[in-house]
């Protein structure tokens, strides 16, 4: 992953400014001790006021900072996962997500297609005129039957990408919406293709927050292919 890309990625930028605002509140316990250390009462009550300033604010970046882990920039087109497939038997296969930054997974999946789902975070004014950038991020891969029979009975498989676990931006609005009152929260929606052997696939996000699949020339010519 290249150091660009890492420093787009909303986590990142607002962990080190954690890690700035730490410094500084470091830097003034240092500078209040040496004022309670020379009884300068009213510089040390000074201090203890930027001290708390900073402490607060180390803790407010922090835990956005994990809150948007597993968020990313949306562009206009923004490539979300690359997916490759093989398959093992007659509707099990095992697919293959590369990420735009270099992560590979592989997960199992059950059906004859699969499905992508990811989470856009929108923002309302006055954060929308100040240009801040959508975010989104992978929720989660499943499998997908072509037989209505086989989607109500066959066994299911779904791989969960909440990457933010508990605490995520999304649940943090979810439950206290006066602290985040900026956030307008799209679910993009789902896309799927026909799973082949050996077939390669990419999954796009629009600045709308819809998702788009497409299947390179081979991949489509096999799907194209009469059983």
């Amino acid at each position: 992953m290249d150091w660009t890309a890492l420093l787009r990625l909303p986590t990142t930028i607002l962990l080190i400014l954690a890690a700035i605002a730490l410094l500084f509140t470091l830097v003034q316990l240092v500078i209040l001790r040496n004022r309670l250390h020379d009884h300068q009462n009213l510089a040390a009550a000074g201090r203890t006021l930027l001290v708390l300033i900073g402490f607060a604010l180390t803790l407010v970046l922090t835990g956005m900072g994990f809150a948007l882990r597993g968020y990313r920039l949306l562009a206009d087109e923004t490539p979300v996962v690359e997916i490759e497939s093989r398959i093992l038997s007659p509707q099990r296969w095992e697919l293959i997500l590369h990420w735009p930054d270099g992560t590979i997974r592989q997960i199992p999946v059950a059906g004859d297609a699969w499905r992508v789902d990811a989470v856009v975070l929108k923002w309302k004014l006055p954060a929308l005129l100040s240009g801040v950038p959508p975010l989104y991020r992978l929720d989660r891969v499943s499998g997908r039957y072509d037989d209505p029979n086989d989607e109500a009975h066959a066994p299911r498989t779904v791989t969960d990408f909440g990457e933010a676990g508990g605490f995520d931006l999304l649940n943090l609005h979810k439950q206290y919406p006066q602290w985040v009152p900026n956030v307008d929260v799209l679910f993009g929606s789902g896309v799927y293709l026909p799973l082949v052997d050996q077939g390669h696939y990419t999954v796009s996000l629009m600045r709308t927050g819809a998702l788009v699949a497409r299947p390179d020339e081979a991949t489509q010519q096999r799907i194209a292919q009469p059983f």
